[in-house]
């Protein structure tokens, strides 16, 4: 089987993800849900300030004023939560803790002082004017510095617990993107398959035919059988090693038609656990057809190769006899198979290259 040398290849590594699969994988801005915290602690500001800063003068709980004045306060503590809310939601849509910290923090600072003071003190000296008492300023500045002091502590809660769920985001977008990239290499990798096989496939009928009509039309019935497992499992990441054996010993059909004796295969005796232990699609006939390319061999001095079962992997060996002239290759198969391992079984494809004999060691996923 030949591979011309001056077709392009592949960029099978560095797939590109296009904007329709990107979409739904960017973080999206997050919510900030806070509806519980503020029925809670919106009332508790409007109860203690006012109680804790002297508001309340003369005013007790047997007046009706006292009744308005309580509801008047939490409307104020409202008024301040909402609107330093409001900014703080705002002030964030344009700016990132990343890009300048140090003028953020100033930046908010400014903005709850200047919205939280003049919020407090017309609306508490509305309380006195209502009320007609007069106007205690101690009291009032007292509860607008008490009243920033709780703005900016809320604030803080509000920045942490912010960046804890974009850290959260990100890393969660991150994971989405990862496996988006992983699943658009392997895609990547699965679509190599067909043009792959098929064009070694073509090359060995062609050779067949000019050679051996009888046994084209032997090898064509047979290929028709092997094209039909790739096509039944090309958009499948894992095939049982069952399945995958008796699609080897198909693919070996076709290799015997043409070498006949100048090649052998030494198969592993079948258990029952291979219907339940999986690898990539094609994965062995990769691994066959890369000894078959790359060493010499004939009728008097056949090429043995021999594939068992151990440790979890599937071992592919095979007598090493370098060509003396070596056919062309674009070396797509056995990089495709290493990067669908990677991507599928998250192990590696492990080969070994000695002095006598090459080894391929192929990883397998067992579902016991």
């Amino acid at each position: 089987m030949h591979a011309i040398s001056n077709l392009p290849k592949p960029d099978i590594f560095s797939p590109k993800l296009d904007s329709s699969m990107l979409k739904p994988l960017v973080a999206r801005q997050l919510e900030l849900r806070d509806g519980g915290i503020r029925a809670v602690c919106i009332p508790m500001f409007g109860i203690l300030i006012p109680i804790g800063t002297g508001l309340w003068g003369p005013v007790g709980p047997t007046l009706l004023t006292f009744w308005i004045g309580q509801l008047w306060f939490i409307a104020v503590a409202a008024a301040t939560w909402h609107g330093n809310r409001f900014l703080y939601l705002r002030h964030r849509q344009s700016n990132t803790w990343f890009k300048h910290p140090a003028r953020r923090i100033a930046q908010m600072l400014l903005a709850i002082v200047f919205y939280t003071v003049p919020c407090c003190v017309s609306m508490l000296w509305a309380w006195y004017w209502f009320t007609g008492l007069p106007v205690d300023w101690a009291a009032i500045r007292l509860a607008t510095a008490t009243s920033v002091i709780c703005v900016i502590f809320i604030t803080h809660v509000y920045e942490t617990v912010y960046l804890i769920q974009q850290r959260e985001s990100d890393m969660l977008t991150f994971e989405k993107l990862e496996r988006a990239k992983a699943e658009a290499e392997l895609e990547a990798l699965k679509n190599q398959l067909d043009p792959h096989f098929m064009f070694n496939s073509l090359n060995a009928l062609s050779w067949l035919i000019e050679n051996d009509p009888p046994r084209a039309v032997a090898f064509n019935d047979n290929l028709a059988d092997v094209y039909r497992y790739i096509l039944r499992n090309r958009d499948r990441a894992l095939v049982s090693l069952e399945d995958e054996l008796d699609f080897l010993d198909r693919y070996f059909a076709l290799l015997k038609l043409r070498f006949e004796d100048a090649i052998h295969l030494k198969m592993p005796p079948r258990r029952a656990d291979f219907a339940n232990s999986y690898v990539p699609p094609i994965s062995l006939q990769i691994l066959i057809e890369n000894a078959v390319k790359h060493n010499e061999f004939s009728r008097d001095e056949p090429l043995s190769i021999e594939l068992r079962f151990e440790d979890g992997a599937v071992v592919v060996e095979n007598e090493i006899r370098a060509r003396r002239h070596p056919r062309p290759t674009s070396r797509v198969g056995l990089e495709n198979l290493r990067e669908r391992c990677r991507l599928t079984l998250d192990r590696e494809l492990e080969v070994s290259p000695g002095p006598a004999r090459f080894s391929v060691r192929l990883p397998v996923k067992s579902l016991h």
